[in-house]
């Protein structure tokens, strides 16, 4: 029979990728991509003739970048390059021929000025455009320089007008998720060590915890990656610009208007970081624990795990409040302090579990009142 974990940890994958705007904001930029490319191929064929009509879809598709910001910026960059590409083609074609030579002239052209500072992002651009102009021309197509600059133009202005005017890109929900999701996760490890420690401990389960942590870890790295995002799609965003309130609550999630802005959501990463720290830490402490079953003192087991369950439930979802963790903790450490029957060498490990979710608690209790700020 087959271990639970494995397919706990698969279902827990499948919750993240079902709720993840990250996977409907690409879906949204593919979609967007293809619309880009067929209008502007469509633009191209009925009103310029074109006979070779494949730079203007293909200008469009590189152009439609995740935030508009990026689409303006590249795009202009796409197109300098592309109109490169052309002049290149047009000079090795007019003065050299068409042939295996000059064709790997014009890539070897093409592809050293991608290496100029300032061009490396769209360093294949110019070459890829000489390849195609080239390669037209050697299937017996007029070069006709004027037209394959007006098609790469109608290209990029496609692109960018379909990233800016249909749905463009907003990533605040995007980076919102990463803190929540992180924070849930938090919360799920915290009720699994809860329920675990109040009935059989065993501390091969500690090693999964831990590992939890570092995955935990990683994906706030994506997290910073979001944030940046975010602040970087309110630039050049006429969504911005509509009418409307401010602050959102969209399916429990947190929006950037919400909490004050870019600074205020780099506080909330760095306080989450620090209780995926002292969550890390809680659950080294359990898994380098010695102490058989017999040896936790049996009030501090029941005390500390029904805490630690509370706590999870609490930072999972920020509606509840988790401030009642932190008096419980308190009163758990004051009173097994006062307990003459607890062995004097048990306490570095109580004390340190209970220092830990301590931590925890005034972090996750900051985060959460800031995540409650939503209209």
């Amino acid at each position: 029979m087959s271990s639970p974990a494995p397919m706990q940890a698969l279902a827990r994958q499948f919750r993240h990728l079902r709720h993840s705007p990250e996977i409907a904001t690409h879906l949204l930029q593919l979609a967007k991509a293809v619309v880009a490319a067929t209008v502007s191929w469509w633009v191209v064929v009925e009103f310029f003739d074109s006979q070779v009509p494949f730079l203007a879809p293909w200008m469009a598709l590189v152009t439609v970048y995740p935030t508009v910001y990026q689409s303006l910026f590249r795009g202009v960059q796409s197109l300098v390059m592309s109109w490169l590409g052309v002049g290149l083609s047009f000079v090795v074609g007019y003065f050299l021929g068409v042939n295996l030579w000059t064709f790997g002239l014009a890539l070897l052209v093409g592809m050293l000025c991608g290496l100029l500072p300032g061009l490396r992002k769209e360093g294949t651009t110019m070459a890829t455009t000489a390849i195609f102009v080239l390669s037209s021309a050697f299937m017996g197509e007029d070069l006709l320089v004027v037209d394959r600059i007006v098609e790469v133009g109608i290209g990029v202005a496609v692109g960018v007008a379909v990233n800016a005017l249909l749905v463009p890109p907003l990533q605040d929900q995007q980076a919102a998720w990463y803190i929540d999701s992180a924070n849930r996760k938090i919360g799920e490890v915290l009720i699994d060590m809860a329920d675990e420690f109040s009935g059989s401990w065993e501390t091969t389960q500690a090693d999964d915890w831990h590992d939890r942590t570092k995955t935990m870890s990683e994906n706030l790295s994506s997290a910073w990656q979001a944030v940046r995002a975010a602040k970087e799609s309110h630039r050049f965003n006429l969504r911005r610009h509509l009418p409307g309130p401010r602050k959102q609550r969209r399916g429990g999630r947190l929006l950037l208007d919400d909490v004050g802005g870019d600074a205020s959501y780099q506080q909330i990463l760095e306080r989450t970081d620090e209780a995926v720290t002292h969550l890390r830490h809680l659950t080294r402490t359990l898994r380098e624990a010695t102490y058989a079953d017999s040896r936790w003192d049996d009030q501090f087991r029941r005390r500390w795990s029904d805490i630690v369950r509370n706590a999870g439930h609490a930072i999972a979802d920020p509606s509840i409040d988790v401030s009642p963790c932190h008096d419980q903790l308190l009163e758990l450490a004051e009173d097994m302090s006062g307990d003459v029957d607890l062995p004097a060498q048990h306490w570095p490990l109580y004390g340190s579990l209970i220092s830990s979710m301590l931590h925890i608690v005034v972090i996750t209790g900051d985060v959460a009142s800031t995540r409650r700020t939503r209209g």
